[in-house]
C-alpha cells in the first residue's frame, strides 16, 4: 500500500506533511468515520487534522488518538438529544453544553497541545464575521464552539468573542491545516450532493439556508484541494440519525474511490 500512497504527491512520506480537513455537516458527520477508516487502511498517516463543526467533534476524536472502531462505536450510538438541550438565554434556542460533555467524557479534560495530532477547529466570530482558528486552551469549548449551528445554539464565548459554526466562514477548513503547515491537502466535503425541499417551518428554512451556504462555501477553496473526497449523501437527513452505518460506508466507499482516481489505481 505505500508506494500507491506515494503515487498522491510523487515523492516520499518524509518530504511531505498531510494535512487532513473534515467539514461540516450535522449528523452527516458520520461519512467521516468511514473516511478515516479508509485512510488508515490505505495507510496515510496524517501528520494534521482541522475540523469545522461536526468535522471538529470528529477530528478531535481523532487527533487525540481515539481508534476508528471506537469513534464509529459513538456515532452509532449517539443522537442529537445526547448533545443539545434546552437554553434559557435570548441568544438561542438550544445549548450544545452536551456536545463538549461527550468531548470531555470520551477524552477527559484535554487541551489541545496535549494532542497526538496536530488539531484546530474552526469558528466564526458572530459580531463581526471574522473566521476563528482555535488550536489553544480546551479542546471541548473549541468543539461547541465550531458546532453552534446560529439561532439554534445559543454562541459560546471564548476569549471575549461571541462564536458560532465555522461553517459560515469555511465548510472545508483548507485554511486551518495550511495554517498547521500541511504541504499535501485532503478535504472532506459533506454537503457537494444535497437534495433541498420546499420548507414547512421555520426550521426548515433555517436548514435549507445552511445547507446552500454551506455548499457554496466548500465550493471556494475546492480547487486548492489535493485529494477531495465528496461522499454521495443526498438523501440523507442533517437531523437524524437512523442512517448512521450507511452514511460510514459512503465515507469509506468515496475515500477509497478518490484514493484510487488519484493514485491511477483503478480495480
Amino acid at each position: 500500500m505505500k508506494e500507491t500512497i506515494e503515487k498522491l504527491w510523487n515523492g516520499k512520506k518524509s518530504e511531505k506533511k498531510i494535512g487532513l480537513a473534515l467539514g461540516g455537516g450535522a449528523a452527516l458527520g458520520a461519512a467521516h468515520v468511514g473516511v478515516l477508516r479508509a485512510l488508515e487502511k490505505s495507510e496515510v498517516e496524517i501528520d494534521y487534522i482541522a475540523g469545522t463543526s461536526i468535522g471538529a467533534m470528529v477530528g478531535a476524536f481523532y487527533a487525540f488518538g481515539m481508534p476508528v472502531d471506537k469513534i464509529e462505536d459513538i456515532a452509532l450510538d449517539i443522537d442529537w438529544p445526547d448533545v443539545s438541550g434546552l437554553a434559557l438565554s435570548k441568544m438561542g434556542l438550544l445549548t450544545n453544553n452536551a456536545m463538549g460533555e461527550q468531548l470531555d467524557k470520551h477524552l477527559g479534560d484535554v487541551k489541545f497541545n496535549e494532542a497526538n495530532i496536530p488539531f484546530a477547529a474552526v469558528a466564526t466570530d458572530i459580531s463581526n464575521g471574522e473566521k476563528v482558528i482555535l488550536k489553544k486552551g480546551d479542546v471541548s469549548d473549541a468543539v461547541k464552539a465550531s458546532t453552534c449551528i446560529p439561532v439554534l445554539f445559543e454562541p459560546v464565548e471564548i476569549d471575549g468573542r461571541l462564536l458560532v459554526d465555522g461553517g459560515l466562514r469555511e465548510s472545508v477548513p483548507l485554511s486551518a491545516i495550511l495554517d498547521m503547515g500541511a504541504d499535501f491537502k485532503i478535504g472532506v466535503d459533506l454537503n457537494a450532493y444535497r437534495n433541498y425541499e420546499r420548507p414547512e417551518n421555520i426550521l426548515d428554512i433555517l436548514n435549507n439556508t445552511l445547507e446552500i451556504a454551506l455548499k457554496h462555501l466548500a465550493n471556494v477553496n475546492r480547487n486548492n484541494i489535493d485529494l477531495l473526497i465528496q461522499p454521495k449523501l443526498a438523501q440523507f437527513s442533517r437531523s437524524e440519525t437512523e442512517n448512521t452505518a450507511e452514511m460510514i460506508e459512503r465515507g469509506f466507499q468515496a475515500a477509497e474511490d478518490s484514493l484510487k482516481r488519484k493514485t491511477g489505481k483503478v480495480d
